[in-house]
């Protein structure tokens, strides 16, 4: 009997989880590089915005490996539930975090922008949903397609710098993204932009609070939708990893999102594979999933891209 495809994948982690992770981080700390690019005003915004983008390229200990070009992570990152949080951003990745490492031992660069709505750019906010929580009540507009078109149309612009750089795989590149960041990936994904050939969502959603209503967000039925629209264009591979106790969406909700994408997918004709992960327990709350919990996703990530020669 042929073996189902996701069965394949999650035995083939499970074959490789003693050595991947330790194979798939690299001992020394990245060196960083942060340049300035403008996303342009729009609908989101008032004004231009300068955001600061930091790159991570791979460490070049041969000499003879040359300067690049290097396929490419492009990292979106999450959304702090509150204005003191978005403004202490100060980079969305650090040099010496498991995800930096992975991927610079796979011979990828990283480069990953602060949004403008962070850091020094708060002045606006243009990825608010209107979300507002009373207890364990939300209240507000749940706009969680404005939360995504905005958050996509500034990633589009890092994607637009990223493929003029000379360093770059123009051909070789793959959206990563996490909570609201991950959100972000699967919808650019489904606007398939030049040289991005596969995209991967770790606990992607937007509208938890994991304090007032812990495992269960607001309006989970919108954000199937808003998951859902991007199967219908997807035309590259996805992967999304979820835990098992994330706290933002709980367990079940993002099955359900993801089943809404692959159905979606499948009614528009579209036949790019998709594949879910859950992730068991991570620490207090499995929405850390991608920042401590890379003994889980390490060996998932590396078979994903073996299966699909990335």
């Amino acid at each position: 009997m042929k073996r189902p495809a996701v069965s394949l994948l999650l035995s083939l982690c499970w074959l490789w989880a003693a050595g991947a992770a330790a194979q798939g981080v690299a001992p020394t700390p990245a060196q960083e590089e942060v340049f300035r690019i403008t996303v342009k005003k729009s609908i989101f915004a008032s004004s231009d915005v300068d955001i600061p983008v930091h790159v991570f390229k791979p460490t070049v200990t041969d000499p003879n490996a040359g300067l690049g070009p290097w396929p490419v992570v492009i990292f979106s990152h999450g959304r702090s539930g509150s204005p003191a949080g978005r403004a202490a951003m100060k980079a969305p990745l650090a040099a010496n975090s498991d995800a930096v490492r992975y991927w610079h031992a796979k011979g990828y660069a990283v480069v990953s922008a602060l949004r403008p709505g962070y850091s020094e750019n708060t002045r606006e906010d243009p990825e608010d949903h209107g979300v507002r929580w009373s207890g364990g009540t939300c209240n507000g507009q749940a706009d969680f397609a404005k939360t995504t078109a905005a958050a996509t149309l500034a990633m589009r612009s890092v994607h637009a710098w990223v493929v003029e750089q000379g360093w770059v795989a123009k051909n070789r590149i793959l959206l990563v993204g996490q909570s609201v960041g991950g959100l972000t990936t699967v919808a650019a994904c489904g606007q398939n932009w030049p040289g991005v050939m596969g995209c991967i969502n770790f606990a992607g959603g937007a509208g938890g609070n994991p304090e007032a209503s812990p495992g269960a967000s607001c309006r989970p039925d919108a954000m199937e939708q808003q998951l859902a629209n991007p199967g219908k264009s997807t035309t590259v591979p996805t992967l999304w990893l979820y835990s098992a106790n994330d706290k933002f969406w709980g367990a079940e909700a993002p099955k359900q999102w993801h089943a809404a994408y692959r159905q979606a997918a499948a009614a528009a004709g579209q036949n790019a594979e998709s594949e879910f992960f859950s992730a068991p327990p991570v620490g207090q709350d499995g929405h850390s999933l991608h920042s401590a919990g890379s003994r889980f996703w390490a060996p998932v990530v590396t078979a994903w891209l073996y299966k699909h020669g990335f």
